[in-house]
């Protein structure tokens, strides 16, 4: 591996290269990107792919990539901009891409301003809250979260957030009726250390949860979009809003093994099922072929 600094008039990119360029195997390399995860986030997959030039890169402002712009808050399409400014330094023509998360967000936003720079791009649960029916209160349990995280901490802020994201279905009065859930139920510490910088939990990321894409230019766009969701996902906030999304794109998610870190080792302590996550990714960026 070896890693590299891209610096751009509002920020300093660091992304790391796996393997040789050009790949030995002649195909384009893989580029993994997360969002609000960098590169650490995907140690485990790229691992499994040993015989791919992987990409892997921290998006500005977290881990080692730093922000020259005075900002703050995380947009999807600023980041799609540093991605794209990635890819060219690459200098490998187009990429083949996973992203997950806000990661899929930005991916999204790079196919439509930057049509020409993936052959193939799994969007793995990309948490959009405008595809939901019910978007409005998906955006007041969005609020509860930072809310939360405000009041008491990143205890209380990761309880809420865990609570959103695993809620089945729709976000009902029943969901807003129930009682604030307890960080130790989590294995969490109730300590406030007073930060309240969390790209999670803070509303620093409400761009990404709220964009909406441009659905004609992705339908029209040369890149082959493969929308992913996870099995254990299903019925959740990001499970519907990816099925929601690959609906809008007239096909139907793929289901991929695991949850919403399917593909994670113990990189944060909450492993899915990353070698047969592997197999199915591999299987999926094949059919292209």
């Amino acid at each position: 591996m070896t890693t590299h600094k891209l610096e751009t008039a509002e920020a300093e990119i660091v992304y790391d290269v796996h393997g040789p360029l050009p790949a030995a195997d002649g195909r384009p390399p893989l580029f993994m990107i997360g969002q609000p995860m960098g590169a650490s986030g995907f140690t485990t997959l790229a691992s499994h792919f040993p015989d791919r030039t992987v990409i892997t890169y921290d998006p500005r402002g977290l881990g080692r990539s730093t922000r020259k712009d005075g900002r703050v808050d995380n947009a999807p399409t600023v980041q799609a901009a540093d991605v794209h400014a990635v890819i060219r330094a690459l200098g490998a023509g187009k990429v083949e891409m996973f992203a997950s998360s806000g990661g899929a967000v930005t991916a999204l936003a790079l196919v439509v301003a930057y049509p020409d720079d993936l052959t193939t791009l799994v969007a793995h649960e990309p948490p959009l809250i405008p595809v939901l029916p019910d978007a409005e209160a998906a955006e007041r349990a969005r609020a509860g979260v930072r809310d939360a995280y405000e009041a008491g901490g990143s205890g209380a802020g990761m309880a809420a957030f865990i609570a959103m994201t695993s809620w089945p279905g729709e976000f009902t009065d029943d969901y807003f009726a129930s009682p604030a859930p307890d960080p130790t139920q989590f294995g969490m510490a109730t300590e406030d250390d007073g930060s309240r910088d969390d790209p999670l939990l803070s509303d620093r990321s409400w761009a990404i949860s709220s964009y909406r894409p441009d659905f004609e230019a992705l339908a029209a766009a040369p890149t082959r979009i493969v929308i992913a969701v996870g099995e254990e996902s299903m019925g959740t906030f990001t499970g519907r809003s990816s099925v929601a999304t690959a609906e809008l794109l007239g096909q139907q998610a793929t289901v991929f093994p695991s949850h919403h870190g399917g593909f994670m080792g113990g990189e944060f302590g909450y492993p899915g099922k990353p070698e047969a996550f592997a197999s199915k990714l591999r299987k999926v960026l094949n059919e292209a072929r």
